[in-house]
């Protein structure tokens, strides 16, 4: 055990406990510092059943407010745990930078992870010119076995968790942690902000606690020989006659059950005990009471347990609500390019209004962002928003989630029956993303929805009204559809009330610099980069623009992260090699079987596109190249590689 702090912890910060092997902790020594002013930390190593044995020691001590942790561990306190958990989130960001240093030292690398191998992994051995062996794990003898397979394989170079490379020193091959600083730091802000939340919700309970103690709860107060010194209504009539005066009688004698003997003895307090008497259920807090440190008394509550009961289920309905809410507003969209102003108005005009709206537009165009900004900006702003993805479910799933269902509906149906998600979004907007690709039967049950405005659960039997706006997104071409009868045309028409068409970034280009520099931005300040980086992209701006974004602004936001990526390794700006940047980002140095046609069809044939672009622009090589939409040095390999030849000198 670590901690960071003195022991004087400083009344009001939250209490975090950092749980994990040695070397994920080295690596987060420097973010620890950063958060020492802000909460209270405490560095623990421990793994598996261990990990989980620490942490409940610390919660059944009141030492801790949320845990912190990686891979196994984190997984192991979540499932074991009632406390906040923050794990450390492995980004493709973190893997792909632990690679490239991988690439420095051995052309083959092993990656031994917790629990799933990543696919997209295949894609990025290719980019960075390495042989990759993936492997995952589940205990830590997986982990051992992964190791051992990949160390007889003759792999030196290993990438992985804290217990990987662990294993990777003790054999003396180099091990390369797979996060980074700014994954650990995105955890401590998650872990800030779960330990608020834990604290508010916690004020909130005692404030509820308050409430009923002060107004219809059973109270009474003993001095320290445990007679009673003040006593509420509720206690008087519990207790014996109203009339009867009991203030100076010892509660023991008047009831052995309710004496606060043991607490005015041991100090302890004692919450949420369950009690029989007088022929109900109480729950009962049992609270010393003290002056200047000293116990001068106690006070026993008696709750009543039907009443905490209804209160629990408030507080749950409460807690699930603030799950449904929408985070992004239309002052949170970027650009200023005509085609998205005007995209913009048309939202704002939708969101005043209280009917169905059809988003389409690309892959990655932003939909959900706009229809999170319609919710936000209409009449049911703060009500929830239920986002689904129609196509990330199969077809029996998509159905209960959306409907809900009874109890007993099919083997495996919680018991007490699920609302579904329409019931969710009940007064607020339900977002129907991938709408192309829902079944056609389910197609049906939703037009019904919304037709008659009620839904029936599966197994249900009763009709459930519901008031919820829906707003539907799709980048399927639902015309073609309805042709192949793959899309109910009736359906269309009800949704389609009013449309949003999203531009693609392609046809806002001017609104690209605006995207990629935050971004960029953000990532070298991660990685503790001081380049200007305005000056840093200025170089490729005109390759960014000219690019055609096909995965459009997500697609933006992951080459943006490789920009950024690529730039770390240079410490000043006038050592930056922008022609190595085509290894890691191919796509903004087109060839010439990818030029885009300047003049029109009539020049099928690229070499003479360039020609073209050349004659037009009066053999002024800017401007072919401003024409073209790539850059002067581009255009110089292309000139050469189409045997261009300068026309002669009039006269």
């Amino acid at each position: 055990m670590s901690p960071i702090n003195s022991d004087f912890v400083p009344t009001g910060l939250p209490r975090m406990c950092f749980l994990g092997y040695r070397q994920i902790r080295e690596l987060a020594m420097p973010v620890v510092a950063e958060y020492a002013g802000v909460a209270h930390i405490e560095l623990v190593d421990g793994s598996f059943g261990e990990a989980l044995e620490i942490a409940q020691n610390r919660i059944d001590r009141g030492a801790v407010d949320v845990f912190v942790s990686a891979g196994s561990n984190a997984a192991i306190l979540r499932a074991g745990l009632h406390i906040p958990v923050a794990t450390i989130q492995l980004s493709g960001f973190d893997l792909l930078q632990a690679l490239i240093k991988a690439r420095g030292i051995a052309a083959r690398v092993g990656i031994v992870m917790y629990g799933e191998t990543i696919p997209e992994l295949e894609a990025v051995k290719d980019l960075l010119n390495i042989e990759i062996s993936q492997h995952a794990y589940q205990t830590a003898e997986d982990a051992r076995l992964c190791f051992e397979a990949l160390r007889r394989a003759g792999f030196e170079v290993i990438v992985g968790s804290s217990l990987v490379v662990e294993l990777s020193e003790e054999a003396g091959l180099h091990g390369l942690l797979a996060y980074s600083l700014a994954s650990i730091r995105k955890a401590f802000d998650d872990a800030l902000e779960l330990a608020r939340m834990a604290r508010l919700e916690a004020g909130r309970y005692e404030q509820l606690h308050s409430v009923l103690h002060n107004l219809q709860d059973a109270v009474v107060a003993v001095d320290r020989q445990d007679r009673i010194i003040a006593i509420n209504p509720p206690m008087q009539q519990l207790l014996g006659d109203p009339g009867q005066p009991l203030v100076g009688e010892v509660l023991q004698t008047l009831e052995p059950a309710l004496s606060l003997r043991s607490t005015l003895e041991s100090g302890r307090q004692e919450r949420a005990v369950a009690l029989r008497f007088g022929q109900h259920d109480w729950v009962v807090h049992r609270t010393p009471i003290r002056e200047h440190g000293e116990i001068v008394g106690a006070a026993l509550t008696l709750y009543d347990a039907r009443n905490i009961e209804a209160a629990d289920t408030s507080l749950r309905v409460l807690q699930r609500r603030r799950q449904y809410a929408a985070r992004h507003s239309f002052d949170s969209i970027t650009g200023k390019s005509t085609e998205l102003r005007d995209a913009i108005a048309s939202a704002r005009r939708f969101a005043r209004t209280d009917l169905n709206v059809l988003i389409t537009g690309e892959s990655g165009v932003g939909k959900e962002v706009f229809a999170q900004a319609i919710h936000n900006d209409g009449v049911r702003a703060g009500r929830p928003f239920v986002a689904v993805n129609c196509a990330s479910f199969p077809e029996s799933l998509l159905e209960s989630e959306l409907f809900g269902y009874d109890e007993g509906a099919f083997t495996g149906s919680r018991r007490g029956g699920k609302r579904g998600l329409f019931e969710a979004a009940h007064t607020g907007t339900l977002f129907l993303d991938e709408i192309g690709d829902m079944p056609l039967s389910l197609q049906t049950r939703l037009l019904r929805v919304l037709q008659e405005r009620e839904i029936m659960r599966l197994g249900g039997t009763a009709p459930i009204p519901i008031d919820v706006r829906v707003i539907a997104a799709t980048h399927q071409p639902l015309a073609e559809l309805i042709e192949q009868r793959r899309f109910r045309q009736d359906l269309y028409y009800r949704l389609n009330t009013l449309r949003l068409v999203l531009p693609p970034l392609r046809a806002r280009r001017e609104d690209i610099a605006a995207l990629v520099t935050p971004v960029v931005a953000r990532c070298l300040k991660d990685l503790g980069s001081t380049l200007d980086v305005q000056r840093a992209l200025a170089p490729l701006m005109e390759r960014l623009t000219a690019y055609d974004w096909p995965g459009n602004v997500r697609e933006l936001e992951n080459l943006s992260e490789r920009i950024a990526v690529f730039l770390l390794q240079y410490a000043k700006l006038q050592d930056v090699e922008y022609d190595a940047l085509e290894h890691d980002c191919p796509e903004l140095f087109p060839t010439l079987d990818t030029l885009s046609d300047p003049a029109g069809p009539d020049f099928p044939d690229h070499a003479e596109r360039v020609r073209e672009a050349m004659r037009r622009a009066g053999g002024r090589r800017g401007e072919a190249a401003r024409k073209l939409g790539v850059s002067r040095s581009t255009l110089w390999r292309w000139l050469q590689e189409v045997n261009w030849q300068e026309s002669p000198p009039a006269g």
